[in-house]
């Protein structure tokens, strides 16, 4: 007897405790059958629901369809830009005409220089010159062009920020720009500038957004663009949305400063290996003057640094490829 007694207080004393223990799931499991049950037999919450249902299905569509609309707009001339929109890009005040004009006395002073100084024949002299006018001018407008993308990119994540301020203390969109294109700093302002003028004359902000991708075309504008688009067809609280862009900005803007230091000894490397051929050469026309005359004076010598030219240069071009990192 005093067994059975002792069997049925532990048998109390588990069930005491699985109940303490899982009554809330219980408790949740009811509520979730009791809320089932009135949404089975409630018209109007089922209304309610499937009405919030196709209200999702047209917001994701609508946001489907306006960055569809935007990679369109942005691809179309980004991937490989004319020399127009280079020139735009790097921020010169330079006509095509003049570019061309600069480009042909290029290719004349390297044509003279390749003849006179170096004693090449016309036909050598003449490609050189082809070379150095073709090539120098858009060297120097690429280097700007990109010198101009690191300094916008640097400066973009504030400027986010004077905009994400300017929308909780209550300012329109428009006028947080015009903050910035009043009081930021070069290349910001001026683009910022020209996001006020292409909304003066009729665009949306959206649309002058992809203006400001095509001036400056970096994964940062393409971003700032795809909020506004967004932003502007499907609604949302801009103030957040730019808020985790400038954090995604500043992070991209770690990394890149972490692989520039992870990758500097082999950027110093290949610029040794780079360089040692010049400075076995200048060494040599130094110590014995004679000795790789040979070189320049005779056709197969020209021949060797002709072919020793062509080679340096693939050389180069497989260690940029190397230890440029693009993320």
């Amino acid at each position: 007897m005093q067994f059975l007694i002792l069997a049925l207080l532990i048998l109390l004393l588990l069930a005491a405790l699985g109940y303490v223990f899982f009554f809330k799931s219980i408790e949740s499991s009811n509520k979730t059958a009791k809320r089932m049950n009135s949404l089975r037999s409630d018209p109007k919450d089922r209304a309610k629901i499937n009405s919030s249902r196709v209200d999702e299905k047209q917001r994701r569509k609508m946001r489907e369809d306006s960055l569809k609309t935007l990679e369109a707009a942005k691809d179309k001339d980004a991937s490989n830009p004319n020399i127009r929109a280079r020139i735009t890009q790097a921020g010169l005040k330079l006509s095509i005409r003049k570019f061309y004009t600069i480009s042909i006395i290029a290719a004349v002073v390297g044509c003279v220089l390749g003849k006179l100084f170096l004693g090449l024949p016309w036909h050598m002299a003449l490609g050189a010159g082809i070379v150095f006018g073709g090539g120098l001018p858009r060297w120097v407008i690429n280097f700007i062009r990109n010198r101009r993308f690191k300094k916008f990119t640097l400066e973009f994540p504030n400027a986010i920020d004077v905009i994400v301020r300017g929308i909780r203390a209550g300012l329109p969109l428009n006028d947080c720009i015009k903050i910035i294109a009043d009081d930021a700093e070069e290349p910001v302002k001026s683009e910022f500038l020209k996001l006020i003028e292409s909304t003066q004359v009729g665009l949306t902000m959206s649309e002058a957004t992809v203006r400001l991708y095509e001036s400056i075309p970096t994964p940062e504008t393409n971003f700032f663009a795809i909020v506004i688009s967004i932003q502007a067809s499907a609604g949302g609280n801009l103030s957040e949305a730019l808020t985790n862009l400038s954090r995604v900005l500043r992070e991209r803007r770690k990394m890149a400063d972490k692989i520039q230091s992870v990758s500097m000894e082999a950027k110093t490397s290949a610029g040794i290996i780079g360089g040692l051929p010049f400075a076995v050469a200048g060494m040599m026309w130094i110590t014995s003057p004679g000795y790789i005359d040979p070189l320049f004076v005779t056709a197969t010598g020209h021949k060797i640094l002709l072919v020793s030219a062509g080679l340096m240069l693939f050389g180069i071009a497989i260690m940029k490829k190397m230890i440029n990192f693009k993320f």
